[in-house]
């Protein structure tokens, strides 16, 4: 679906002041931070982060399938109209299948290891399209080989354990989409998974949304994943979103520091064969421990004094996506004419934007201080 087809179609399921917070033995963990974004029918959705930035809990969260003690969740989570944050368990076992499905980046964990494929994967017809053990196999058969398994009837009564890591994930994917649900989301659906194995994989997932007309939601640490299988981006730091785009505007003309560090990170066919990778130096901030200011500026080779004091603005984002994104200032004309506010959704302000003048001279203000390198590598913490 074309950005702009997208913007056209009405919203399957809109997020906003989503927040999740873990009950520690170190105090409150705040893994998603009020996070707003939407999607609509047939979209394509790419959710980008490092580990820990809160993007499976944001999934989990919108999906509601986190443990019920020492986590809370609050804001609104409204599919097709449906406020999902209201539904009790037997109305979510309802959801789960033929509207929502979920792809969990451990396939192997996901899976009964004392239950064979084809039970597994009939499983859920049987539940919710009320099949016999005979017509659930039958149609277990079907999805097996719609996900490229090889010999079908074999594995079909094979367990976990004798399958490949690859046939694995294809064999969670075909039990997500046993049921024909509306909206997938997807996990880090590639991890651990070989080069050629991840492509297969995620043409095999855009295939099946494609062919099913789903709307998807495809998370990853890696942007290069997103590039061409996505019609939007939104990417997470520290449980909060801190750019969003169109992936075509994103790779164009991205806004945000940390999305730059993210894309020079990913190595480029381009480079020299002993090229060193680029690294974003340093950690994740303790998220039990969040202090003033920016939290990617102790990694943020453009990080001043007021990025450390000062925590960057929300601001309300533009209703048309073609613009939204981080912008410098406050200023009516950091957004395109004609722009307004869509209600309830905010993103960063930054203060040094990539691409800026004023970016630009405060990256030589830290290499000529010593904090960057000469490369742009931060080499002292802000």
């Amino acid at each position: 679906m074309s950005d702009h087809a997208s913007l056209s179609a009405p919203t399957l399921l809109e997020v906003a002041d989503l927040r999740t917070t873990f009950d520690t033995v170190a105090g409150p963990l705040v893994a998603v931070d009020g996070v707003d974004w939407s999607l609509a029918e047939g979209a394509r959705l790419g959710v980008v982060g490092e580990s820990g930035s809160g993007k499976s809990v944001m999934s989990r969260s919108v999906m509601r399938l986190l443990p019920k003690s020492r986590v809370m969740s609050t804001g609104r989570v409204t599919f097709d109209g449906i406020d999902m944050m209201s539904l009790g368990r037997r109305q979510l076992l309802d959801m789960w299948g033929p509207q929502l499905a979920m792809v969990f980046q451990d396939p192997l964990g996901s899976l009964n290891p004392v239950m064979k494929i084809g039970r597994q994967v009939g499983e859920g017809l049987r539940v919710h399209r009320d099949l016999s053990a005979r017509a659930a196999r039958r149609a277990a058969l079907e999805l097996l080989e719609e996900v490229g398994i090889p010999e079908p009837q074999r594995r079909i009564d094979e367990y976990p354990h004798q399958l490949s890591g690859g046939m694995r994930q294809r064999i969670v994917i075909a039990i997500a989409l046993a049921c024909s649900p509306r909206l997938l989301i997807a996990d880090e659906p590639t991890t651990a998974l070989d080069v050629t194995v991840q492509a297969q994989i995620l043409d095999l997932l855009e295939t099946q949304r494609a062919e099913r007309d789903m709307s998807l939601v495809l998370i990853t640490h890696d942007l290069g994943i997103v590039a061409g299988r996505t019609d939007e981006v939104v990417v997470m730091y520290a449980g909060r979103i801190v750019e969003r785009a169109p992936t075509t505007t994103l790779f164009r003309n991205m806004k945000m520091p940390y999305t730059e560090a993210l894309f020079r990170s990913i190595p480029k066919v381009t480079d020299d064969s002993h090229a060193r990778l680029e690294i974003i130096g340093g950690q994740p901030p303790e998220m039990t421990r969040l202090g003033p200011g920016c939290k990617f500026a102790p990694r943020c080779k453009y990080a001043q004094d007021l990025c450390v004091a000062e925590e960057p603005a929300l601001i309300p984002a533009p209703a048309s996506a073609s613009s939204s994104r981080a912008v410098l200032g406050d200023q009516a004309g950091d957004h395109d004419a004609g722009d307004t506010p869509a209600p309830g959704v905010h993103e960063y302000r930054c203060f040094y934007p990539v691409g800026t003048d004023e970016a630009a001279e405060a990256l030589e203000r830290n290499i000529a201080s010593g904090r960057v390198s000469e490369t742009g590598v931060v080499i002292q913490t802000a």
